[in-house]
């Protein structure tokens, strides 16, 4: 497995955001992860990029504790993530914001830096947009920022935290061919979503997530179908 991570737990004081969690991830593998607000989802990504240590359990990444590693070092072995909010250097350009993560997440030359960057905004549609200062993009424009400056660092899991949020329909569509592509090139991805379609049009398997505690997992169609899965997450009794 290229992610392995058995019984999590995080809290602060009294209120328990990650319990016992197991999940495990397969190289190339895509995998959806949904459930209310306040279901823990994101911070589950805080513990695995590393912006937040565990109360307990383990993270393997590619057979490596991650326990005491500093979010650099786990940009470097190849973990990478996406904000709800798109957060680029507003006053660089395009290219600028892709060569900060390419130089924080890679070990090689400018010649192959620079090349790798224009490769990633071609393949995302931002190429016209290389120059333009960053904070001048569109919503649709920001979420593909966001996404080229994560694939800049080359990674090997791709955490996606609700890029599709905000999008229109036509928006989504876009997205979600690009990380179709971003899949085919053999990365692994989890990715938390509200936008279900979205979602259930590129994973393999999907989580479900209440109160820091997992419901459910199996193929999209299964867990869909589950009863208490309507009633978490959707709000309604099925």
């Amino acid at each position: 497995m290229l992610l392995e991570i058995a019984g999590l737990r995080k809290s602060f004081g009294s209120i328990v955001v990650a319990e016992n969690l197991d999940l495990a991830i397969a190289p190339g593998e895509a995998v959806g992860i949904i459930g209310p607000n306040g279901a823990g989802k994101t911070t589950l990504f805080n513990l695995i990029a590393g912006g937040l240590s565990p109360n307990g359990g383990n993270i393997r990444f590619d057979g490596r504790d991650l326990a005491r590693s500093p979010p650099q070092a786990r940009c470097l072995a190849g973990i990478a993530r996406t904000h709800q909010i798109p957060q680029p250097f507003e006053k660089l350009t395009v290219f600028e914001n892709l060569l900060v993560g390419a130089v924080c997440g890679r070990r090689k030359t400018e010649r192959e830096v620079t090349q790798s960057c224009g490769e990633i905004l071609e393949r995302l549609g931002l190429l016209k947009r290389a120059n333009a200062p960053a904070g001048s993009l569109t919503l649709l424009e920001r979420k593909r920022l966001e996404l080229a400056r994560a694939l800049a660092t080359a990674p090997r899991l791709l955490l996606l935290d609700e890029i599709a949020g905000g999008l229109t329909e036509g928006e989504c569509v876009e997205l979600v061919a690009a990380i179709r592509e971003v899949r085919r090139s053999g990365v692994a991805i989890l990715w938390i979503e509200h936008v279900v379609h979205a979602l259930l049009a590129v994973i393999d398997r999907l989580v479900v997530l209440n109160f820091g505690r997992k419901v459910a997992e199996g193929s999209p169609s299964e867990v869909m179908r589950l009863p208490e899965v309507h009633q978490i997450y959707i709000g309604i009794e099925a």
